[in-house]
């Protein structure tokens, strides 16, 4: 049953009056069509028209500028006869909305500072900047614990592996994006970041007991439901234990994942841990959703097993009449699917869409976009990236450098294929300029020109020639591919770090905490988290002793390898 007038809802008998008579005006398709949320891959003319043909409850857009989005975002509103949710992953600032907002760091490098103001900054961000452009809807905080260094999809979206921090910070975000009038969807449920594999391409396991998952996961998600989170996203995720908990007997290849599991939508998140809120699956096209049962099938069992909302679709046409084939079919009911469009309602009659959509101000004027990446943003991505990086270890004591006594520096580039800085160039670049400007002559390592006799050079190569050897890694883990690791130059390895006795070496990453698993042998190195322009700026500085490093170990950067302390 769905109190309204409760948590997270919180809605007014007039709220509430709005609600019931929308739902009993609407039609079955326009109830179909409520529950599907779309991917706007580009803002243009061809998303409008989909959206208006699927009658849809909400749409997801991928970044693009701030001024397209806005515009197609405003079209969509204006031509929606009930209010549409607009949501974009606003995971680490208005860069996850609007490719001109502001990147303000990483979840990692969020709980690398340890503190939740930062985290309080990014929510902030997030809501200004998005709903500068309209979304009303944050596919963000993550709120899995990265308890496995060879996660593709954890890694640096994570606030670490400490759950309290975890809830410390996901609490503070969420608090700085609801004081902009968006709502959050806590992910991914219930729970990334134990097994090593991405549900993007297989459907992944979290292997924990009832009770560990209590401990962590639970008290993280409790923690989020109890202070208001509005909406959870269901993932391609199997929890054996409480499956087998919730129904005994239930042979392992009966086991499903959370987007298609009625015992833990609805057992474990309703019942057990009082989620009254809106559930939405996790994109419907990744293959640990494809793979589990027909899709004629999955697509309105979903929905029967306790989501609400329906991500994404393979084909919008045979998914639209999919769901509708469930409902004639039994497969699920017209009463969950009446109570799943109450719930869509009452989402977007808490954040006051219906309102706004009487006000016309369901999108912001242009005027608005001057939000986006302003003074004040800026600043305080330079003060988080700057209370971020994190020295892991020095210690051959090389730090500070001096241009004098490591003026020439041999710099290995892993990575960085560009794009994150304001003209278009990749972050090492930014890099190389800065430590140039501070009199340090910069070699990188020009890969077009290997040749098998730099497998022979000795170490009075190196030492004739360079002062230091520097890696910088710009390695992002993503969705769709096996883990990030370095793959070194061929012939057999050559740039891999073996002089370390002979020449100063160190290692910089901005981007995965984990690489000292594959150079243990690396005395110094430094995580900077985020793959941005004041990671780099900060960085500098604390290479020449101008700041203190600050950051803290949110994860074990070693991996559990004893060797990668040395």
């Amino acid at each position: 049953m769905i109190n309204l007038k409760e948590n997270p809802f919180n809605l007014s008998d007039k709220d509430i009056k709005w609600v019931e008579e929308t739902l009993a005006g609407m039609t079955f398709d326009e109830k179909i069509g409520q529950i599907f949320c779309l991917l706007g891959k580009n803002p243009d003319q061809e998303v409008i028209e989909m959206v208006e043909k699927a009658k849809a409850g909400g749409v997801m857009f991928r970044p693009a500028a701030g001024r397209e989005i806005q515009k197609v975002q405003r079209e969509l509103q204006k031509r929606s006869k009930i209010s549409l949710l607009l949501a974009a992953n606003l995971e680490g600032g208005g860069s996850g909305i609007a490719i001109d907002g502001t990147n303000y760091a990483t979840q990692m490098g969020i709980a690398a500072t340890d503190d939740k103001e930062m985290a309080y900054r990014l929510g902030l961000i997030a809501g200004r900047e998005g709903r500068a452009v309209g979304c009303n809807w944050a596919f963000a905080p993550v709120i899995d614990i990265d308890f496995n260094c060879q996660n593709p999809i954890t890694n640096t979206r994570t606030y670490g592996s400490d759950p309290d921090r975890v809830l410390r910070m996901a609490k503070a975000y969420m608090k700085g994006l609801q004081e902009n009038g968006l709502a959050v969807s806590i992910k991914h449920w219930p729970g990334d970041g134990v097994d090593g594999r991405d549900q993007h391409l297989v459907t992944s396991v979290n292997t924990l007991s009832c009770e560990e998952w209590d401990q962590t996961y639970g008290k993280v998600y409790k923690g989020m439901i109890d202070a208001g989170a509005r909406t959870v996203m269901s993932a391609h995720i199997m929890q054996p234990a409480y499956t087998r908990k919730f129904k005994p007997g239930i042979q392992d290849e009966e086991i499903i994942p959370a987007s298609l599991a009625p015992e833990i939508n609805n057992e474990l998140l309703r019942e057990q841990l009082g989620f009254n809120g809106l559930i939405v699956t996790d994109a419907t096209v990744m293959a640990g959703f494809t793979a589990v049962m027909r899709r004629k099938k999955a697509v309105p069992y979903s929905i029967a097993a306790g989501c609400d909302m329906f991500l994404f679709t393979a084909d919008l046409g045979e998914d639209i009449r999919f769901m509708k084939e469930g409902v004639e079919e039994g497969v699920l009911s017209q009463e969950r699917l009446d109570e799943a469009v109450t719930r869509i309602l009452a989402l977007k009659a808490s954040l006051k869409l219906h309102e706004q959509q009487e006000k016309g101000t369901l999108v912001p004027d242009e005027d608005a976009l001057e939000v986006l990446k302003c003074a004040e943003h800026e600043q305080w991505a330079e003060e988080c990236a700057d209370k971020a990086i994190t020295l892991v270890k020095d210690n051959q004591q090389l730090l500070p450098l001096n241009k004098d006594k490591h003026k020439r520096i041999l710099l290995y580039i892993k990575g960085d294929v560009g794009g994150y800085m304001d003209k278009g160039g990749g972050v090492s670049s930014h890099f190389v300029e800065l430590m140039e400007e501070e009199g340090f002559e910069i070699t990188c390592h020009d890969y077009s020109k290997v040749h098998e006799s730099d497998l022979r050079n000795p170490p009075s190569y190196y030492t004739d020639r360079y002062d230091l050897i520097l890696y910088f890694a710009s390695l992002k883990t993503a969705s769709n591919q096996t883990v990030v690791r370095i793959n070194w130059g061929q012939p057999m390895g050559f740039d891999v770090p073996k002089y370390v006795e002979d020449i100063p070496t160190a290692f910089i990453s901005v981007d995965n905490p984990y690489h000292l698993q594959d150079v243990p042998m690396v005395k110094t190195f430094i995580n900077g988290y985020t793959s941005n322009k004041y990671v780099v700026r900060a960085m500098v500085n604390k290479l020449l002793g101008r700041s203190e490093f600050k950051g803290i170990n949110s994860v074990d950067p070693y991996c559990e390898y004893w060797d990668a302390s040395f």
